[in-house]
């Protein structure tokens, strides 16, 4: 069972954390769907342009597994609405992922996580619908140990 053609059910839904803790990270029917939409829109557009693999950091995740490590209560991770993505196979770089999301694609939020100026650690990405995305396009910094998000366009 496949969310796309290029993501697994099992690399959508897999987290090291939720093995450790013995967490489910199930997505209902709604949350698939939603997993289903943000591959269609930006993953495999994405791909096509990267020309070849994206490792996925964090696509769904339960509402424990989020609280587990952190994550946002209002995380868009839980309706499987985001993905942190990266590029680890070296044919584009995070950076250049980033800019492509922002200036080729619809979304709702895009983050450049963490990083410095010329490449990000990861990049997150979520979409909710075509009507309702903001295209909120933010900077994830760390000022005394806290992360801040600066909108930068």
């Amino acid at each position: 069972m496949n969310i796309s053609e290029h993501i697994t059910y099992a690399e959508a839904t897999h987290s090291y954390e939720a093995k450790r803790l013995n967490l489910k990270n199930n997505p209902s029917a709604y949350q698939k769907a939603n997993m289903e939409i943000l591959a269609d829109k930006v993953f495999e557009p994405l791909r096509e342009w990267v020309g070849g693999p994206i490792k996925i950091n964090s696509f769904y995740r339960s509402r424990k597994l989020n609280e587990a490590i952190g994550g946002s209560e209002k995380s868009q991770h839980c309706e499987g609405r985001a993905m942190d993505i990266d590029d680890v196979y070296g044919y584009k770089t995070n950076a250049e992922m980033f800019n492509y999301i922002k200036d080729n694609l619809d979304f709702d939020q895009l983050i450049w996580e963490f990083g410095n100026k010329k490449n990000p650690d990861w990049v997150h990405v979520s979409y909710v619908e075509e009507d309702s995305n903001r295209k909120n396009v933010l900077i994830a910094e760390k000022i005394n140990g806290v992360t801040h998000y600066r909108k930068i366009s």
